[in-house]
């Protein structure tokens, strides 16, 4: 089951989630409209790699990552979308993309952009193509400490 460690992490932190199974759906747009989620509302996981280092972009789902506005907000010299192959190892109970954004699960940093801080829920893939968690934000913020930034361009 993919979501063992998460749900052991929420478990213990007593934290309430929801979880929602949806029809198997691979896209960020795809998952939002089949578990009826607007795009906005749903967390999508991007995995980059910062001045060498693994780590999680935590985005709506209707936004697109600006590197440059994560590479500003990191402090860092060079950063870059990561690859399949060099992060598919390090999430053996998930699926390939289907990652939640609990990279302090994972021993990763977690970025999360602004937009998401102003959400009182979060939801996001829990490890599978087929289901979705949906938490208050204030827990997500607490059990992952991620460091809010601006991800996406200003509209």
């Amino acid at each position: 089951m993919p979501m063992t460690r998460l749900k052991h992490c929420l478990d213990e932190h007593k934290v309430k989630y929801v979880t929602i199974t949806h029809s198997l759906a691979f896209t960020s747009q795809e998952i939002a409209k089949s578990a009826h989620i607007q795009g906005q509302e749903l967390a999508k996981t991007v995995m980059v790699i910062i001045d060498g280092k693994m780590a999680m972009a935590i985005l709506p789902a209707s936004e697109k990552i600006d590197l440059s506005l994560l590479k500003q907000a990191a402090e860092a010299s060079k950063v870059r979308l990561a690859r399949e192959d060099e992060f598919r190892d390090r999430f053996p109970e998930c699926e390939l993309g289907a990652m939640p954004p609990f990279g302090n699960l994972y021993g990763m940093e977690v970025f999360a952009a602004e937009t998401l801080a102003a959400d009182e829920e979060i939801a996001f893939n829990g490890g599978s193509h087929t289901e979705l968690v949906k938490i208050a934000y204030k827990d997500f913020e607490r059990l992952v400490q991620p460091k809010v930034v601006r991800l996406t361009p200003a509209h």
